[in-house]
């Protein structure tokens, strides 16, 4: 048994660094929104196009993810979805050269394809490694801490290469570091040796099933809070950016800073999370963040005003103090709340799925797409009134950390054991 455990260390290594190219290349959506918005005098809402692209291609590809990974495998869909990825920030470098909106909105749409297709793999096989429950949680956990680093690193390296000057172009050593990195992790992950779990139960079964992930409660609940949690933990950083830039016009490396600190944030609380994990239930976690998330947000629209000094990186490259209103304190704070909800909802939701995980898998990346589809929301509510409507944009916020709080609470039980799932 020890020696299968040891086997399973590099497979998860190479699953971790997936994890984290996910969050590098969705990543540059929130700092892009500032860049599209001055290089096409693009309003609030138009400005989460890129964003909007980027998930809405996992309406498109969540269920086909699905099906390609039941059909070739983990390794095989990790190194198309790798291939993908290459191909669509491409795209996003030669729109700057070009200097056309509608060909980023593509390099978006391609690189969306790229990041559901990763997720599919990275999250069961995460789940499965770990052993479900707890622990296969607690995997997922370690893998968002590594999501959370690469995350933390984009917005600050964005702001910091566009500064005063926003413009693809300027931001292009960002996509060439995306593509070096989908190079790499192609060649590496193409010698390694991935195991693919589940595959000989699977064969097992024939004839047509009655039933399917969509026969249960708990996940169909579960794949609606999917979809709202990832518009809210990409919705609080993009909107940080543009509240930095828009409504209180300071440097937009300094606004980056800000939306890399609520990253960075996230990152500490995946840590916290994985390390307890094993010994608190994603139920009493899911609980216990949404609740406090709310309340961070609700007294961030309240108090908006009033000034304190926040921690940040400059321009150039120097650690200082930047007055910001309270209210940005508090939605950066939120990040130790969105930092474990993803792991969370994930475990709750395929748990007692059995055999229909995999496929369960796809469905749960097509309900990613919120994380284009609340922003947009966002940006309607942020254009309403001149000059920015930004902290009242959170309400969007607000009511989705409320659905999160009922699903831990009651919208997770799984209330169809009486389904066979072997």
């Amino acid at each position: 048994m020890s020696t299968e455990k040891k086997n399973y260390l590099l497979p998860i290594i190479m699953m971790i660094i997936l994890f984290g190219m996910i969050s590098f290349v969705t990543g540059l959506g929130g700092p892009f929104a500032k860049v599209l918005k001055e290089q096409f005098d693009a309003p609030n809402w138009m400005s989460q196009l890129g964003t909007f692209c980027n998930f809405i291609a996992y309406a498109f590809m969540g269920i086909p993810a699905g099906l390609l990974l039941k059909k070739i495998g983990y390794k095989k869909t990790a190194l198309a979805a790798i291939a993908v990825g290459f191909v669509g920030v491409g795209i996003q470098y030669l729109s700057g050269q070009v200097e056309e909106f509608f060909v980023y909105l593509i390099g978006a749409f391609v690189a969306g394809f790229s990041m559901c297709m990763l997720n599919t793999v990275v999250n069961p096989m995460l789940n499965t490694l770990g052993g479900g429950g707890n622990k296969g949680n607690q995997l997922i956990q370690y893998g968002g801490s590594f999501n959370s680093l690469n995350a933390t690193i984009v917005p600050v390296l964005v702001g910091y290469l566009v500064g005063s000057n926003a413009s693809i172009s300027n931001a292009s050593p960002a996509l060439f570091i995306a593509m070096g990195l989908f190079a790499l992790v192609f060649i590496v992950l193409s010698l390694v040796n991935i195991p693919e779990p589940g595959i000989e139960t699977e064969v097992k079964s024939s004839g047509k099933d009655q039933h399917s992930a969509l026969s249960f409660r708990h996940f169909i609940l579960g794949a609606i809070g999917i979809f709202i949690y990832v518009g809210v933990e990409v919705g609080i950083p993009n909107f940080l950016i543009l509240l930095g830039t828009e409504g209180l016009k300071i440097d937009a490396a300094i606004a980056g800073s800000i939306a890399g600190t609520y990253w960075f944030l996230m990152l500490i609380g995946r840590l916290i999370g994985a390390s307890i994990a094993a010994r608190v239930s994603s139920k009493s976690m899911l609980t216990v963040v949404s609740l406090i998330g709310m309340v961070l947000v609700l007294a961030a629209i309240l108090l908006p005003s009033t000034p304190v000094e926040m921690p940040v990186f400059k321009s150039d490259i120097s650690f200082g103090l930047a007055e910001v209103p309270l209210g940005v304190v508090l939605l950066v704070l939120c990040g130790l709340c969105t930092s474990i909800m993803w792991g969370g909802i994930f475990n709750l939701a395929v748990e007692g799925l059995g055999k229909y995980t995999k496929m369960a898998s796809g469905i749960f990346m097509v309900m990613v797409c919120g994380g284009g589809v609340l922003p947009l929301l966002q940006g309607a509510v942020a254009d309403m009134g001149e000059g920015g409507n930004y902290f009242a944009s959170y309400w969007i916020v607000f009511v989705g950390l409320a659905y999160l709080l009922f699903y831990a609470l009651v919208g997770s039980k799984n209330v169809n054991k009486d389904i066979p799932v072997e």
